[in-house]
């Protein structure tokens, strides 16, 4: 079932989320696979938590890795990834699940291998859906900043 705030927010933007069986999509293969996609496509969302306490929400291709040093060097601060605990309480959405679209109160970190593609699918809030969008419409709606944060 998709939250009915994320819901809005692809309503205000013309857009709507696949919906598959329950506990299809939970990896970046599994989705890629469902939707008929490349890996790289699929846009995971993944929350870090800084040394500083500050969170971060990367957003990026489901086929790469962050690196370290590169998130220490957009953020000022050694990051490491947020518990499933963590991710629940500060986005409302489960590990596997993780939306960008109306996470209040942290800062989204875009990586710039996405807009590569004309497509990519971030989760719509549960691990069976993605939202087929454009990086610029993901930029838009997010409000992220664009960086370079995977390991290539």
């Amino acid at each position: 079932m998709i939250p009915e705030h994320v819901k809005e927010i692809l309503n205000n933007h013309g857009l709507s989320a696949l919906e598959f069986e329950p506990g299809s999509t939970p990896t970046s293969e599994l989705a890629a696979a469902r939707i008929g996609v490349a890996v790289g496509q699929i846009a995971k969302s993944m929350l870090f938590k800084g040394k500083n306490g500050s969170f971060y929400l990367v957003v990026c291709p489901g086929d790469l890795r962050v690196c370290s040093k590169k998130m220490k060097s957009e953020t000022g601060t050694k990051v490491r990834m947020a518990r499933g605990d963590e991710t629940e309480t500060v986005t409302g959405f489960r590990p596997g699940g993780v939306c960008p679209f109306g996470v209040e109160g942290v800062e989204t970190l875009l990586d710039i291998g996405l807009a590569e593609y004309p497509l990519i699918y971030p989760a719509a809030g549960n691990d069976a859906s993605g939202v087929p969008v454009t990086f610029e419409q993901l930029k838009r709606i997010t409000g992220g900043r664009v960086v370079d944060v995977m390991e290539r």
